[in-house]
C-alpha cells in the first residue's frame, strides 16, 4: 500500500457492510444585535432608560421589525421567548415619540409585558414565566462584583446561531463563556444547548464563527431560555488590507514551525461530547457518549493519548429486511488523528508541493484577527485519491484555526479498498463523498482542539439491480472542557481501545442519562428518532 493509501486508511473511518440484518423543540427567541450599542455603563439607572424618548416610524410593520427600529436608536438589544412576543405579526402603531417603556408595549400590544434592562440587553417576559421571573429575582439579589451563586447547581442557555443577512442556520459556530475552558458547538441546524455551572452566572457567553464578527453577552440574561442569535459577517475594508503577496507554501511552514508556541506542549485532559451516525434508507444507528480524554502535547503522537468513557448510549430504529450491516471502526481514533497540527497530514508534510498546488484565495477572521485562507489541491498529473481543501491560519500568530477538506471526488472511487474493510457478495458499495471539518479554539493564548467532523457517503447498489440507495456515515466530536492542572494518565483498566468498533462497546444505561454534560444538539432528522428510540 503506498503512503498516501496508508494516510487516507488512517483518516477515514472504516466500514463494515454486508447483507444481513442489524439488530428538541423549535427555538424561538429574538436577539437583535447592532454595532455601537449603549450599556448601562453611563451612569443612567434603569429608569431613565426605560423613560428614554425614541421615535416609531409611519406604516405597517412586524413586529419584529418595529422593535429592530428601537434597538437602532438606542443600541439597546432585545431578548425574548417568541411564545411571548410574535416576530411575524404585523401591526399599525401611531407614529410619533414615546417612551422606550410605552413604545414597546404598544408594539407588542401587551400591558402585562416586563421588562428588564442589564447592560446593554432588554429581556421582555411575563409575571407568569417562571423561568424569566426566577432570573430578574437571581438577578436583582446577587451582590455585585466578583459573588457569584453557590456550586453545585447548573444552568442552561439554548439558542439558534444565524446569518443576520441570509437568515441561514450557521452551523459549527462556537459558544463558549469568554474567559474559561468551557464550550460547545451549534449543530447543522445553527442550534445549540450549553450547561454551565450556577458559579458562572455572571459570566459573559462568547459566540464565534470564521467570518463573523464575534458576540458576547451576560449569561444570566438568557439562562433558562431560549434565544435566536444574528451573527454580522465581517467585511474587511480594502484600507485595512496591506496589499502584498502571500506566499502559501511559506505561510504553512510559519504554521508548522510555530506549532510548540500556540498550541498546548503538557498534556490536558479534554472532557468531550461524541457522536456516530449510520443512515441507511429509513434506518439509523447512532452511538453517542461523553469521553475524557488524556491529550498529549503537540509534538506527541496520537498513539499516546487516552481515553475513557464516562456515559454512553445506543439507538437503532427496528430493523427491515432491506437493511445492510454497517458499523465504523477506529472513528474514536479517527477523531483524534484529525488534530492536524498534532498529526501532520500530506498536504501539511515538507514535501506537499510535490504532490499538491496551493494558493493563497482569501482573508477572513474569527475573534477578530485576520486569517489567511489557503486552498489547496492536487497537482493534474497525479490521479491517486489524494485531498483538496481550505486551511484558515491566523496572520498574527500563525496558528491553524480551522480546516476542511476532503478527498478529491474525481478520485474518491479509487479509496474503495482503503475505507471499506469488509464487502457482502450482495451489494456494490461505493464512496462518493468523504468531508472533514476541524477547528481550534484559543484561551489565554493557547490553542486546543475545539472540534472534529467526519462525513461519509456511499452509493450502495444490490448486484445485477439498477437502483441503488444513499449510505450515510458520520462522527463527530467537540471538546467542551479542558483541564490542565492535576492531568495524569487515565488508568489502564479504565481506558477503551480507540481502535475498535465503538458502537460494541458494553455500557450502563444510565436514565438521567446526560445530567449537566454538554452535548451537541441533534439535527431536525436525528431528534424525531431519539425521542422514539431512546428508552
Amino acid at each position: 500500500m503506498s503512503k498516501m493509501g496508508k494516510l487516507i486508511k488512517s483518516l477515514l473511518i472504516t466500514l463494515l457492510a454486508g447483507a444481513s440484518i442489524i439488530s428538541a423543540s423549535t427555538l424561538g427567541a429574538e436577539v437583535f444585535e447592532l454595532p455601537n450599542s449603549l450599556t448601562l455603563q453611563n451612569g443612567n439607572s434603569e429608569q431613565d432608560e426605560l423613560q428614554r424618548v425614541v421615535t416609531i416610524p409611519r406604516g405597517r410593520r412586524t413586529i419584529y421589525q418595529l422593535l429592530g427600529k428601537i434597538s437602532e436608536q438606542t443600541g439597546l438589544l432585545f431578548i425574548y421567548d417568541s411564545k411571548i412576543v410574535e416576530n411575524d405579526k404585523k401591526v399599525a402603531v401611531n407614529p410619533g415619540e414615546y417612551s422606550l417603556e410605552e413604545a414597546v408595549k404598544l408594539i407588542t400590544d401587551n400591558r402585562d409585558l416586563k421588562i428588564k434592562i442589564e447592560e446593554n440587553y432588554i429581556l421582555l417576559f411575563l409575571p407568569s414565566a417562571d423561568v424569566a421571573e426566577n432570573l430578574v429575582k437571581q438577578a436583582d439579589e446577587r451582590e455585585p462584583s466578583n459573588t457569584t451563586l453557590p456550586d453545585g447547581g447548573h444552568f442552561t442557555l439554548t439558542g439558534t446561531i444565524k446569518d443576520r443577512m441570509t437568515d441561514e442556520p450557521i452551523e459549527f459556530a462556537t459558544v463558549g463563556v469568554d474567559t474559561k475552558p468551557y464550550g460547545t458547538v451549534s449543530n447543522l441546524n445553527g442550534e445549540f444547548i450549553f450547561t454551565l455551572p450556577d458559579s458562572l452566572i455572571d459570566s459573559h457567553i462568547k459566540i464565534s464563527h470564521l467570518g463573523y464578527q464575534s458576540r458576547l453577552f451576560k449569561a444570566s440574561l438568557l439562562a433558562g431560555q431560549r434565544a435566536t442569535f444574528y451573527l454580522d459577517q465581517r467585511i474587511i475594508p480594502l484600507q485595512e488590507i496591506v496589499v502584498r503577496a502571500i506566499d502559501p507554501s511559506k505561510t504553512i511552514r510559519e504554521m508548522i514551525a510555530a506549532r510548540v508556541r500556540n498550541y498546548n506542549s503538557e498534556p490536558l485532559y479534554l472532557t468531550a461530547f461524541y457522536r456516530e451516525g449510520i443512515e441507511y434508507k429509513n434506518n439509523i444507528s447512532l452511538s453517542e457518549a461523553v469521553l475524557k480524554i488524556y491529550k498529549t502535547g503537540v509534538v506527541q503522537g496520537a498513539n499516546s493519548e487516552q481515553v475513557k468513557v464516562l456515559k454512553m448510549r445506543r439507538l437503532a430504529s427496528s430493523p427491515d429486511k432491506d437493511t445492510l450491516v454497517t458499523k465504523i471502526k477506529s472513528s474514536i481514533n479517527s477523531s483524534l488523528l484529525l488534530d492536524l497540527v498534532k498529526n501532520l497530514p500530506d498536504f501539511l508534510l515538507p514535501q506537499a508541493n510535490q504532490q499538491y498546488n496551493f494558493s493563497h484565495t482569501d482573508i477572513t477572521v474569527i475573534d477578530d484577527r485576520r486569517v489567511y485562507v489557503i486552498s489547496f489541491e492536487q497537482k493534474e498529473e497525479i490521479t491517486a485519491p489524494l485531498f483538496r481543501g481550505k486551511l484558515y491560519i491566523d496572520a498574527g500568530n500563525w496558528a491553524l484555526t480551522q480546516a476542511r477538506f476532503e478527498v478529491n471526488p474525481t478520485y474518491v472511487g479509487k479509496a474503495t479498498d482503503d475505507i471499506i474493510v469488509k464487502q457482502s457478495r450482495k451489494v456494490e458499495i461505493i464512496p462518493e463523498r468523504v468531508e472533514y471539518i476541524v477547528s481550534y479554539k484559543s484561551h489565554n493564548g493557547v490553542y486546543t482542539l475545539n472540534h472534529v467532523r467526519g462525513d461519509l457517503t456511499f452509493r450502495v447498489r444490490p448486484k445485477r439491480k439498477l437502483f441503488s440507495s444513499n449510505l450515510h456515515v458520520w462522527f463527530e466530536m467537540v471538546n467542551c472542557k479542558t483541564e490542565s492542572t492535576n492531568v495524569t494518565p487515565i488508568p489502564r483498566e479504565e481506558r477503551i481501545s480507540t481502535r475498535e468498533i465503538f458502537s460494541e462497546i458494553s455500557y450502563s444505561y444510565d436514565k438521567d442519562f446526560w445530567g449537566n454534560f454538554n452535548v451537541i444538539l441533534p439535527e431536525e432528522n436525528l431528534k424525531d428518532f431519539i425521542k422514539r428510540y431512546a428508552f
